[in-house]
């Protein structure tokens, strides 16, 4: 289950305070719609002037994707490792745009959803998909084995993109990383559902955040999540276009 990822809610006083925001994203997935980011908010509570959208991304499009600017910040560093074991840093992704989510490879959720989305961008991607990575950081503490990742990988055909990555590690190192892309994470149990911020960040070559997104879902009356085919196949078009506009 997703929740927003950044400011407080009403209700929500229990929240931890995070060192910066990124923006107000409704808290829909508990109420069985849609998360949407409606802006940006920079370090310290100022607003600063956005810059422009992705090339190629219609307003449309970009409104349905929750789609906003970020200043070219340094993403905040990781070492991880992926679902085959392997040492992966986000220095080691340098040179290459990167697509990065936060995922339950237990999610029934958004997770399998936005999985589709990455699969669909890949392939929209085109001849552009060599200089693009694909990266999850899983935000389940208690499934957080290499087998974890790699049956979600499996599972939803993420083994389709060469260039995935769905990275887990100790807590200690996870909860790091969830605090420095102000992810919020809600664990109760190893059976219970994992509450979290669901959202997507684009990274360009340099290492920099360039655009942040809010992936959506709805629910059908036994609480399924889905998502329409026509918004699905326009969310890994819109990925995609964030994607070549850096790596260009």
């Amino acid at each position: 289950m997703t929740v927003d990822g950044a400011r407080e809610l009403p209700g929500a006083s229990a929240r931890p305070r995070r060192r910066r925001t990124i923006g107000a994203i409704s808290l829909t997935a508990l109420a069985g719609t849609a998360a949407v980011l409606v802006g940006v908010i920079g370090r310290g509570g100022a607003t600063p002037a956005p810059p422009p959208l992705a090339r190629g991304v219609p307003s449309a499009l970009a409104d349905l994707m929750g789609l906003s600017a970020l200043p070219a910040r340094a993403a905040p560093a990781f070492t991880l490792v992926d679902q085959h074991g392997r040492r992966v840093s986000l220095r080691s992704l340098r040179g290459r745009a990167v697509v990065l989510e936060f995922m339950d490879p237990h999610c029934v959720d958004v997770c399998p959803i936005v999985a589709q989305e990455f699969v669909d961008a890949y392939r929209d991607l085109g001849g552009t998909a060599a200089r693009v990575d694909f990266v999850a950081v899983n935000v389940n503490p208690y499934h957080r084995a290499v087998s974890d990742v790699a049956a979600f990988t499996r599972e939803h055909g993420l083994s389709a993109i060469p260039s995935w990555e769905f990275l887990t590690g100790p807590v200690r190192r996870l909860e790091a990383v969830w605090h420095g892309y102000d992810v919020y994470v809600h664990a109760p149990s190893r059976n219970a559902d994992v509450i979290h911020t669901s959202i997507v960040y684009f990274i360009d070559p340099l290492g920099r955040e360039r655009y942040v997104a809010a992936p959506q879902v709805d629910h059908t009356a036994s609480g399924r999540a889905y998502l329409p085919p026509a918004p699905l196949a326009a969310w890994g078009r819109g990925i995609a276009t964030v994607a070549r506009d850096l790596a260009a």
